[in-house]
Parts: C-alpha cells; sequence; structure tokens
C-alpha cells in the first residue's frame, strides 16, 4: 500500500501531543471534503446505478387508460341530492355506466383514468390509450366543449408518437357526431350522423352482428350488439375493420407509431356487457376484452 503523507506528517517523531492532535483533526476535515479516488468515485457511481436500475424495474409503469369527461360531461342529481357525472364514465354501474369496461382493463393489468378537461400534450403524455365517446349535445349539456384545432393537433401529436385513440360515436341526435368527424377526419375517419340497427323493445336481432371478420377482437365472440349506431366514411390511412351490407361499422387508422379505433357506438356499457338485458349468446364484453388486449399489447404494430 502506497504511503498517505497527511497521516505520515501527523505522525511525524518530536510533534507535540496537543500539536499531533491539532494536526489529526485537519486532516480528517481535509478527508472528508476531498473528492475520493477516480477508481473508489467510480465504484461508488456505479453502485448507485445498479440500486437506481433495480429501482426502476420493481416500478414498471403500469399501462394506462385515460377516459374523456370534457366532451362526454353529463350530470344528475342522486338519491342523495349530490351532483354527479354520469353515462360512461368509470364509477356509474347503472346502465348507462363503463364500470365493466373498467374491472376488464383493471383485469388486463392497467389503470384507468379520466381527463375533464380539453387534452393536451400534458395531460396525454401518461396515457397509453385515450377513450373519447359520445360527445355531448346540447339537450345533454349546457356548455357542450367543441373540438378546436389545437386540441386535434395535441391528440394527433400524442398518437403520431404511440398513443392508441378510441374514439366511440353514437346514431344522429345522440351525439355531437360533428365533434368527434373534426378530430376523426385528422386520421381519414369521419362519422356519417345516421342511424342503423335501430331496435324496438326486445327485437335484439336488428341490433346483432354474427357474421364478424378474422380479427383478434372476435376470438371466440359468437356475435355482438350493436343498437342504433352511425356508420363510418374512410379515407386512407383508414381502413375497415369490419363492414356489413356495404356500410363501414369500424375502422381503425395506423398514424405515425400509433393507432385509431373507431366505431359508431359507445358499444362497452353498461347495460350491453352482462345479462342485464341481453341474452346469454352475446359476447359483447368477450369483444371489450379481446379488443383491449389487442390494443394494450400492441399487436396491432405486427401488421
Amino acid at each position: 500500500m502506497r504511503p498517505d503523507p497527511m497521516m505520515n506528517a501527523v505522525d511525524a517523531p518530536g510533534m507535540p501531543k496537543g500539536t499531533r492532535i491539532i494536526a489529526l483533526l485537519i486532516a480528517l476535515l481535509l478527508i472528508s471534503v476531498l473528492p475520493p479516488p477516480a477508481g473508489a468515485q467510480g465504484t461508488a457511481r456505479k453502485g448507485r446505478d445498479v440500486e437506481s436500475a433495480g429501482q426502476l424495474r420493481r416500478s414498471a409503469r403500469t399501462p394506462v387508460v385515460l377516459l374523456d369527461n370534457y366532451y362526454n360531461n353529463e350530470w344528475r342529481t342522486d338519491s342523495s341530492g349530490v351532483r354527479v357525472r354520469f353515462h360512461y364514465v368509470w364509477h356509474d354501474t347503472t346502465n348507462s355506466g363503463f364500470s365493466i369496461l373498467g374491472r376488464i382493463v383493471h383485469g388486463l393489468g392497467a389503470s384507468t383514468d379520466t381527463l375533464c378537461r380539453r387534452p393536451d400534450l400534458r395531460h396525454l403524455s401518461n396515457a397509453d390509450i385515450y377513450i373519447i365517446v359520445d360527445p355531448d349535445t346540447p339537450r345533454e349539456s349546457e356548455h357542450p366543449a367543441p373540438m378546436d384545432p389545437a386540441a386535434v393537433d395535441a391528440v394527433a401529436h400524442w398518437v403520431r408518437k404511440g398513443g392508441v385513440l378510441v374514439l366511440l360515436g353514437n346514431d344522429q341526435g345522440n351525439a355531437d357526431l360533428g365533434t368527434l368527424s373534426v378530430l376523426g377526419s385528422r386520421f381519414g375517419i369521419r362519422f356519417n350522423e345516421d342511424s342503423r340497427n335501430r331496435v324496438i323493445g326486445k327485437a335484439f336481432q336488428t341490433g346483432t352482428f354474427d357474421s364478424l371478420p378474422p380479427h383478434p377482437m372476435f376470438n371466440g365472440v359468437r356475435k355482438v350488439y350493436l343498437k342504433e349506431i352511425s356508420t363510418l366514411a374512410i379515407v386512407p390511412p383508414a381502413r375497415t375493420l369490419f363492414a356489413d351490407s356495404g356500410h363501414v361499422v369500424i375502422a381503425t387508422a395506423r398514424y405515425g407509431k400509433g393507432l385509431v379505433f373507431a366505431v359508431g357506438d359507445p358499444w362497452f356499457y353498461d347495460e350491453y356487457m352482462d345479462a342485464r338485458r341481453l341474452p346469454g349468446e352475446y359476447d359483447n364484453a368477450k369483444a371489450a376484452e379481446n379488443l383491449f388486449r389487442w390494443l394494450l399489447k400492441k399487436d396491432w404494430r405486427r401488421k
């Protein structure tokens, strides 16, 4: 070991005891403020880097499915007299809610969140999937939110960087389809503002699709129910995922590193996700699970 000249100076023969103590204290002070030798510093930094990497592995980020509550912003007064949001929201367990869809998303290992303001890059940055459903009409909200160019640019930029946008419409008169079309047109998708599959009473067959294409969303799915929907008009980069009788029902669009999925129906709300209304042979919940698994695992990138 190389001798330490500082310690040799402290231990110099003939130095008075008091002087030696003062010199030792000065030496200790200098050692505490001087940087360690290059090798020791590198070892310490390497250790910290390994610890940080371990922490990152332990805290792997959970995917986030973000639901819009800005364009769809409906309120009601509950039984206790409190005003609450309802209609296609995660916490709504009535027929109009998305509570079953939320449980499906959680079962796939993702978390759910809500955006109650206009979308921008900062608020979209942590989302993997962003859902906009059934924008309000003046009948549903005192102040329906318009889709402005800044919001379109922000969402398009987010999709281009790898985000997944899910657009769930409705039929004419039950949603502001113009708002969805302003955004969807950036990706080649427009909502036709019509109304197909009108169902009277329990005539479920008129809302039934059972000739389904070979797609991961329909694996193990016998038939699905979509009631009173808007059909779609598409141009590239959009393409048809499912069509029936010459009408585009479901479309997707690859945009940069991301994807857009569109259908003219809220589709996955609680009323038609279990047996509370539908006969048991319908597989809307299975289709929802398949779809969000496909979107979250990004299997669509393989095509």
